[in-house]
């Protein structure tokens, strides 16, 4: 199955170039110069993967990859002049991937989007003969179908919303340290700070209100066990 890469870029050169690289590995591209414009793309065809700039015009890369991560956390791969650290750990608790610094080999960017391709596909829905559910209080979590349930009720969560309550769920009153969780849910070559772990608990604990997620301080968190 050919995947769909979007690639936001508004130096045509460059823009060229990686699109030319990433066709001739057999990926489709959807190419544009704005934020804007890949927004629209978002909403309609889905790409399984995006290579975002920062630099745009209106809209910049920052904010786009924030609108991603509300619903989506289809890997997002940052190219950006910018070097950095703090834009590079900025792009990366926003939301991205993984980042790299023009100017770049587009052979070095046709290797990550492989990489990020096999990981994203590895994390997709179990098939039915592996059906497992896993109930912690009043969480229910459907691994097969990738479905969350509070109170018998479905809470739309992204993928990596979804593995880090199945981590939590999976052994309830077990304290996990934020560097745990950030190998578990991104994988131990994440380039980024443990940041990411507090902001994903925080859109959970906005979803789900009542959930038992406990913090332990200058550790990490666990999910309270509230059967006894």
């Amino acid at each position: 199955m050919n995947r769909l890469i979007g690639l936001v870029e508004d130096d045509p050169n460059i823009r060229d170039i990686v699109e030319a690289y990433l066709k001739k590995e057999g990926y489709q591209v959807t190419s544009v110069e704005t934020a804007e414009e890949a927004w629209g793309i978002f909403e309609e065809s889905s790409p399984d993967l995006w290579v975002l700039d920062i630099m745009l015009p209106g809209m910049d890369g920052y904010e786009f990859c924030k609108k991603i991560r509300l619903t989506s956390e289809v890997p997002i791969i940052i190219i950006s002049a910018k070097d950095d650290e703090i834009d590079k750990i900025l792009g990366l608790e926003l939301g991205g991937d993984d980042y790299l610094t023009k100017p770049f080999s587009p052979r070095e960017l046709v290797a990550r989007v492989k990489r990020h391709l096999k990981r994203w596909e590895a994390m997709k829905p179990l098939s039915e003969e592996e059906l497992d559910v896993i109930k912690a209080g009043d969480l229910e979590l459907s691994e097969a179908e990738r479905r969350a349930y509070f109170k018998g009720v479905e809470v739309e969560v992204t993928t990596k919303e979804f593995e880090l309550l199945r981590i939590l769920a999976s052994q309830e009153n077990r304290a996990f340290s934020r560097e745990e969780l950030l190998i578990k849910v991104w994988g131990d070559d994440y380039y980024g700070s443990d940041r990411a772990v507090d902001d994903l608990v925080k859109r959970l604990r906005k979803k789900i209100r009542e959930l038992p997620i406990e913090t332990v301080w200058g550790h990490g968190y666990r999910l309270r066990d509230q059967s006894s």
